[in-house]
């Protein structure tokens, strides 16, 4: 291969970058990323850059040496906005058309937002400059804030607004915080976080929408003011954070003869049914399961390359699915693959003291592994469950 375009220039596409020259690969990189930023590190922008603690310059992924070893052309601030595999080109915004020989696709994931008209003050959290517009949102001094979704951004904004000395609630439609990935019992754990750090949380509702400031209902425009909820609630609201959950970014893909099904769809090595186009990350349905996951995002993109340069799947991605999460000064850790009717054990510890490590199980047989402040036990137990293989979940 002459050319490889990788786009996407996050944590997946840079480190498949970084994966095609370890393999040896010499011939022309192009890396094209829709904003205007070198890469940089996604899971701080609700944590430490939010309230202060870390600057942008401490999020990049790679330093200036690295950049300049992986001699790519870097095409920032440009959106693909087509892909046509016979031909070998990618489309970009303006027109313009990019000749290549290999395609990784690493767009990731675009959040959901709600519907109704554009209003200042509403927030969702997938960039640097989203995070931004919500720090400077956070800056006005103590205001109302209303977190929409109690999952893992939802709930780690909430944790960092209540640091900032904020008003904070929470609305979850389901009956708990994380509830189906963690199940009732262990969800229950969550929602006592928030509730322990003054967050109130109200769950078991949804959001009709929301309005300007004002009185509620009475237009649309300017800034918002209330939440209206499924119950026919009103919440004061100053600054709101939509955390609903996000869809893999593959608009840009319609026509181009690849499977798309809640992502891209490709084997267990990353590779679609094109020949010279492999996807990973976020935007990656990687043998009918998609993650987004930090560590499953970097882990599989050395696999993705060595299969593009190799013209197949000549290796598969097999690791269990891991993240973390640190809300309130808590670092939850799962790994595994954790069923709808699985059961909770506890290992050592307890939910009420914080500090806990239990597992989930199946017919006798161990799925996955969740811990709360006990990085080392959870270590030995990710370790073993990955020795064991652990279960797919059902």
């Amino acid at each position: 291969m002459r050319t490889i375009t990788v786009i996407g220039a996050s944590l997946a596409g840079l480190h498949t970058a970084l994966a095609l020259r370890a393999e040896g690969y010499e011939g022309r990189l192009v890396i094209v990323g829709e904003e205007h930023h070198r890469p940089y590190d996604r899971p701080p922008l609700s944590k430490e850059f939010l309230t202060g603690a870390l600057t942008a310059e401490k999020l990049s992924l790679a330093d200036a040496e690295e950049i300049a070893e992986l001699d790519a052309d870097w095409l920032l601030g440009t959106r693909a906005e087509g892909l046509d595999p016979p031909a070998g080109s990618v489309t970009l915004a303006g027109g313009r058309t990019l000749a290549t020989d290999g395609v990784v696709i690493a767009t990731g994931a675009t959040p959901r937002t709600l519907p109704g008209e554009p209003l200042e003050g509403v927030h969702t959290l997938r960039t640097l400059d989203d995070a931004a517009a919500l720090r400077e949102d956070l800056s006005r001094g103590q205001v109302r804030v209303v977190v929409i979704g109690a999952g893992f951004i939802g709930a780690e904004v909430a944790s960092s607004c209540a640091t900032l000395g904020h008003n904070v609630t929470v609305v979850e439609a389901a009956d708990a915080p994380l509830l189906p990935q963690l199940g009732a019992r262990m969800a229950a754990f969550c929602a006592d976080l928030h509730t322990d750090h003054g967050v109130t949380l109200l769950t078991g509702t949804g959001v009709r929408g929301l309005h300007a400031d004002g009185v509620p209902g009475s237009g649309q425009g300017g800034r918002v003011g209330w939440v209206e909820l499924a119950d026919g609630r009103f919440l004061p609201a100053d600054v709101v954070l939509v955390g609903i959950g996000a869809r893999p970014a593959t608009d840009w893909l319609t026509g181009s003869g690849l499977a798309l099904d809640d992502g891209v769809v490709c084997d267990a090595g990353g590779v679609t049914a094109l020949p010279g186009v492999v996807a990973v990350g976020d935007v990656a349905r990687t043998a009918g399961r998609r993650a987004e996951h930090w560590t499953s995002a970097m882990e599989s993109a050395a696999v993705a390359a060595r299969n593009l340069l190799a013209g197949a799947t000549v290796q598969t991605y097999t690791a269990l699915p891991y993240f973390w999460s640190d809300q309130y000064g808590i670092r939850i850790q799962l790994a595994g693959h954790r069923g709808p009717h699985d059961t909770v054990r506890l290992v050592e510890g307890a939910p009420e003291d914080r500090s806990f490590l239990a597992v989930y199980e199946r017919d006798g047989t161990t799925t996955a592994v969740l811990a709360a402040n006990r990085p080392r036990p959870f270590t030995r137990a990710r370790r073993e469950l990955t020795r064991e293989g652990g279960l797919a979940a059902v």
